[in-house]
């Protein structure tokens, strides 16, 4: 059994495999104040975030409030370096054993791991938490995973080694275990139904991790505490031990202005989402911003191709012609927003630039609307058959600016006959649209993750489905573009997926089925005495090696 060194491989050559990682690292993605000095034990530090949290499930976990703390409770097998994207051991010893097609990963676990109620995260509990990722269970209402692909079993070898087995290849799974959507949890914990992992249940939700939960105030504040006896950070980190700072607390804070006038006062230390035209605050001496790369899907917008008004492809390229990409970039953002030229960040996995389908041009965007039949009526709308050229887009709520971009999204297209109309609602609402045929005719949305297999997260039917190629009947609109993505979460070889990736990528582009907008980041900002902050791969902060200085 060969052993894997880099994400995402399997039984490919280790200069190939090395030369695609290479050209992936993003930029840092760990900061700290201008303090100085060693780490200091103590405090607690007061972290404002624009929504609250909804599920600490960890395979349902990637909503962005979710995620910030299932990162900092729980553990995984192996450690992402967010800056090289390198594998690393953390909860198992060593990088996993994998056979040649990869369709067998084998693992063995530290021996000293225990949760925070003290019952043993040993190989029956590594086993009983990927069942029901890779698994699901219908009854409790747990989806299967979309990072754990093809998953069949689990097999104890012994208390410390575990071995999963897949029914087709599954290059994607050991970058998988390092993600939040992995982070280990007690198997009383794994017992629960998926309604006992939302609000007001969090401080029974157990892990290994770092820190505690120790309260929570629905929908508005959760605590977290430092695990006195905690010792088994990734032995890559300088850091090892307990966690610096004694506890977080997390406080929803979903006006902008709040967030930054209770950072820049001093009132709060750290804050999630600083919109652009707020970072200039944080040039202030004892002030700092951390711009943190996600490596996934781009921010941008998704056409539901099966919907009768977006259902031509001369419509949707000229929905793609007639909108200024970087017009919205220029009036709303700022230089830590880089214009998009494909569908995945050009930090990611599988980037490929197709910026060539994605030109600002209302000249063609017109000749285009008049050649598929649309004609201006009396408001200036386009009707074809009797039927108004009207789409529906989402507000996407956890994006930067969604509203505002939308707005100007809607002025643009009104000006080649398009009517733009703007979906309200909370995050409840706008998820209890997102899947309906009809609802929507165009998806506003991201997803970071650093690995190939983003692509599909994002676009396959029985993933996110952002694209809705995928009907609640079971019927696939796209069944290439579906194999495409398929291909490049079953393909052994790293050279096989790239290759899946890049015609998927192409397909998405030929046939109009996606605008994207920029490079999203993830952009905190923080007083002088936070001291060692960083994110994970996708920009999840990471507190165990953060600090306050005196």
């Amino acid at each position: 059994m060969s052993r894997i060194t880099r994400a995402g491989l399997a039984t490919v050559s280790t200069a190939a495999a090395i030369a695609l990682l290479a050209g992936c690292a993003g930029p840092s993605a760990s900061t700290g104040g201008a303090g100085s000095g060693d780490p200091v034990e103590g405090g607690t530090l007061t972290y404002l975030e624009p929504q609250t949290w909804n599920t600490l499930f960890p395979g349902s976990a990637g909503f962005y409030p979710n995620g910030g703390i299932v990162n900092n409770i729980t553990d995984r097998l192996l450690y992402q370096d967010p800056e090289t994207l390198e594998l690393e051991p953390w909860i198992a010893t060593a990088l996993p054993e994998v056979n040649e097609d990869a369709t067998e990963y084998t693992f063995t676990l530290r021996d000293d791991v225990t949760y925070s109620d003290g019952t043993p995260l040993d190989a029956e509990n590594v086993a009983k938490n990927f069942d029901l990722l890779g698994l699901g269970d219908a009854e409790r209402k747990f989806a299967v995973s979309e990072q754990v692909t093809n998953y069949a079993s689990s097999e104890v070898v012994d208390e410390n080694t575990v071995t999963f087995r897949f029914s087709a290849p599954a290059p994607g799974f050991a970058q998988a275990t390092s993600a939040i959507n992995a982070g280990l949890v007690s198997n009383d914990t794994l017992d629960r139904s998926s309604e006992e992992f939302g609000p007001g249940n969090a401080t029974e939700i157990i892990g290994s991790g770092p820190f505690v939960i120790s309260g929570e105030e629905i929908g508005t504040e959760l605590n977290l505490e430092a695990r006195e006896d905690y010792d088994w950070a990734p032995p890559s980190l300088e850091h090892q031990g307990r966690a610096y700072l004694d506890g977080i607390d997390y406080i929803v804070a979903a006006e902008d202005s709040v967030r930054v006038g209770t950072v820049t006062s001093g009132q709060a230390q750290i804050a999630r989402t600083i919109e652009a035209p707020d970072e200039g605050q944080f040039a202030s001496d004892g002030l700092h911003l951390l711009a943190a790369p996600t490596n996934g899907v781009n921010n941008g917008l998704s056409f539901r191709f099966r919907d009768p008004a977006t259902s031509e492809l001369e419509v949707r390229q000229a929905l793609i012609a007639g909108i200024d990409r970087q017009a919205i970039i220029d009036t709303l953002f700022s230089e830590n927003y880089e214009l998009a030229t494909g569908a995945l960040a050009a930090t990611a996995l599988g980037y490929v630039d197709t910026s060539e389908y994605y030109e600002y041009d209302q000249d063609r965007a017109i000749e285009l609307l008049d050649a598929a039949g649309w004609v201006a009526g009396s408001d200036g709308i386009r009707e074809k058959d009797g039927v108004r050229l009207s789409l529906t887009f989402n507000e996407a709520l956890p994006q930067p600016r969604s509203r505002e971009v939308i707005t100007l999204v809607q002025e643009q297209l009104k000006e080649i006959g398009v009517e733009v109309e703007l979906l309200p609602g909370d995050q409840a609402a706008q998820d209890a649209a997102r899947p309906v045929p009809g609802e929507l005719q165009v998806y506003h949305s991201m997803v970071g993750r650093a690995d190939f297999d983003v692509i599909k997260s994002q676009f396959y039917s029985k993933n996110r489905n952002a694209l809705l190629n995928g009907y609640p009947d079971g019927s696939v609109g796209d069944q290439e573009l579906d194999d495409l993505l398929l291909a490049i979460a079953s393909s052994p070889t790293t050279e096989g997926r790239a290759e899946a990736s890049a015609a998927a990528q192409q397909r998405l582009a030929e046939q109009a089925y996606i605008l994207p907008f920029f490079e999203e980041p993830q952009v905190f900002g923080y007083v002088d005495a936070v001291q060692g902050f960083h994110t994970e791969s996708i920009g999840r902060p990471s507190f165990y090696s953060t600090w306050l200085a005196q």
